[in-house]
């Protein structure tokens, strides 16, 4: 228990430092992005995803561990999707307003970015309402269907053998990489430069994957904490079943950002745009309503989903980039 909660931690702390080192936890990054004005958090991001799709493909043939693609998000509107699309819209629109997500709010607070507070205060609350008020309305998926399960894997679901869309995968990663740095000359922010930044959080997916057998994810600690909320109120007892190791996951994560945030002027947190609080507030809200729904975030589907080839993880990143790029130029 005790070895288990410190590689918990340590992991985390690994992510934590490497989203400071990268510099993609500045809300200045995060919300340029969206208005397409610095392209640093998309470099970041396909080098974290690009590295962390090679190293869960060779572990995985090796045989060293063996995880399943993330399940389909439903909501009960339309399709077996529409939790992955509105999920995604509504946290991609969190990001934009809080100028943060489920995974770099942590690094935020323990870099001690002021509006990264507001943001982590608006999470909890969305997981509180996701888990209590939100989650109870929706339809239940049917329990007995005779349909064919819909493929899971993208390369399930083109017909083509893993390896092969993993290759074609990777190519296209480099490809607009390659295109982005070329074009669009990202200025940095952090301690190291974008791709550097990205390979980081890849070494932290690396950490995670051999110590722990599982992949990068945070918003499961906003359910856990709304959970824990409900059990009290209803003044239920917290069984010893209950877990909360996503929570001690996102402890680390502020850790990691904290003692790393220490080391250099560069690496501490400074709010580079004026948000205004209230916006973040409800930002942090639908960033973490929006993540529960999709079944995933911006680490847990954005990284670790797609180095499993998830059909569910591409859709919801397709849909957040497209709700915070609507919302960035919209309000920015």
């Amino acid at each position: 228990m005790a070895l288990n909660m410190f590689t918990t931690v340590l992991c985390g702390s690994a992510f934590g430092a490497a989203l400071t080192a990268s510099g993609v936890h500045q809300p200045g990054v995060i919300v340029s992005q969206f208005t397409l004005e610095n392209f640093h958090m998309v470099e970041s991001f396909l080098a974290a995803a690009a590295s962390s799709v090679a190293l869960v493909t060779l572990f995985q043939r090796l045989g060293y561990v063996q995880l399943p693609p993330r399940s389909r998000s439903s909501i009960g509107l339309f399709g077996n999707l529409d939790g992955n699309i509105v999920g995604g819209l509504v946290l991609g629109t969190g990001m934009a307003l809080s100028g943060s997500c489920p995974g770099t709010v942590f690094a935020q607070v323990g870099a001690g970015i002021r509006s990264g507070f507001y943001a982590l205060a608006g999470g909890i609350v969305g997981g509180i309402l996701w888990t209590g008020v939100i989650r109870p309305l929706l339809p239940k998926p049917a329990a007995n269907d005779d349909r064919t399960p819909a493929p899971l894997a993208i390369d399930e679901k083109l017909g083509i053998s893993k390896l092969g869309a993993v290759v074609a995968l990777e190519a296209i990663f480099v490809a607009i990489l390659a295109t982005t740095i070329r074009t669009s000359a990202a200025k940095t922010q952090g301690l190291v430069e974008p791709v550097a930044g990205g390979l980081l959080i890849g070494a932290a997916q690396l950490l995670t994957v051999v110590s722990r057998k599982t992949l990068l994810g945070t918003s499961t600690a906003f359910e856990e904490v709304g959970t824990w909320f409900w059990s009290v109120i209803k003044g239920a007892k917290t069984s010893a079943s209950t877990s909360f190791r996503n929570v001690v996951f996102v402890l680390g994560v502020v850790l990691g950002a904290r003692l790393l945030s220490t080391q250099g002027p560069v690496s501490v947190g400074h709010d580079v745009v004026a948000l205004d609080h209230t916006k973040v507030l409800l930002g942090g809200i639908l960033m973490s309503i929006g993540s529960r729904m999709a079944g995933g975030c911006t680490s847990g589907h954005g990284i670790s989903g797609i180095s499993l080839l998830s059909v569910s993880s591409f859709v919801t990143v397709a849909a957040m980039f497209a709700g915070a790029i609507g919302t960035g130029l919209a309000l920015y």
